[in-house]
């Protein structure tokens, strides 16, 4: 779940992926935070990285999971915003979210600073989840579509597994996460548009050079349809796995409205599955990706 990106957004994804099996553990449960801002700070020109104080929410996340944020009192802004969980410090009791501007919402959410409060509802949805016996796993992200990723290497770490991650952007100086990589030991690949590094042929190359001969057991993407099948490609070539975190538009991501269904084939006489319950993490159909 990566917050109001076009990129991440599920249109494109039909038939990439799947429900994924019964968790084998109970889910956090979501709580409420009034999370007063302790830091903001722009990425680039284009995004923005707040840091906030919300216990609960710190102490309870899974990696991958989201949080719906309320801007102001709700009362110019009235619906909640998805934002992924960045990173998580729960001995500070401490999240960070990183957003990009795309409305009315993200933008008096990017006007306020330190001393101001968010109202989260959170951790929601079903995230990433690190396979007993892995021992690599490789992160792609584009955009803020690396906010929704960068927990699952706070869990790797812990697990002494090791992890290389792309981080895309437009431009080099909005690359997203090269301070989170050097804190946790994450070997970091940052590609941009600008140079054409950024381009699924040039990325296909410099992975499989980096990784064909001691190759991930896991992927984990978010951003882009294009970054989702070089994802399965890769994964075909590799015999790995791959995660997909995908961003849908909702109004209260606890599934009560309905409004975010996932791409995902059902029963034509039961209710699809919802991005904000089922997902925001899917594993991908390898299969129906062309080699």
């Amino acid at each position: 779940m990566s917050a109001n990106s076009s990129d991440t957004h599920t249109s494109g994804l039909e038939g990439l992926i799947k429900l994924r099996l019964p968790r084998t553990s109970p889910a956090p449960k979501p709580t409420w935070d009034r999370a007063p801002i302790l830091a903001h700070r722009p990425i680039g020109d284009r995004y923005h990285r707040l840091t906030l104080r919300a216990p609960t929410v710190s102490n309870a996340a899974e990696a991958g999971q989201f949080v719906m944020a309320t801007i102001g009192e709700g009362e110019v802004i009235v619906l909640p915003r998805p934002m992924a969980i960045h990173r998580r410090r729960p001995d500070r009791g401490e999240i960070d979210i990183v957003f990009s501007v795309t409305g009315r919402g993200t933008q008096a959410l990017a006007n306020m600073s330190a001393g101001d409060y968010v109202d989260l509802i959170g951790p929601l949805g079903r995230g990433f989840e690190i396979a007993t016996g892995a021992s690599r796993l490789l992160l792609i992200g584009r955009g803020i579509g690396v906010g929704a990723v960068m927990t699952a290497a706070e869990d790797a770490r812990q697990r002494h597994v090791m992890v290389s991650a792309v981080l895309s952007a437009a431009r080099h100086e909005s690359v997203i996460g090269l301070d989170d990589c050097a804190e946790l030991g994450v070997a970091a690949l940052p590609v941009a548009d600008e140079d054409g590094s950024s381009t699924v042929e040039e990325l296909e190359t410099s992975l499989t050079r980096m990784h064909d001969e001691t190759p991930p057991d896991i992927i984990m993407v978010c951003g882009s349809t294009r970054l989702v099948t070089l994802s399965v490609r890769l994964a075909k070539r590799w015999g790995a796995s791959v995660q997909v975190s995908v961003e849908e538009h909702m109004a209260c991501g606890l599934g009560y409205c309905h409004g975010c269904a996932a791409p995902v084939p059902t029963d034509p006489d039961r209710e699809g599955p919802m991005v904000c319950v089922d997902g925001p993490v899917f594993d991908a159909c390898i299969q129906r990706v062309p080699a």
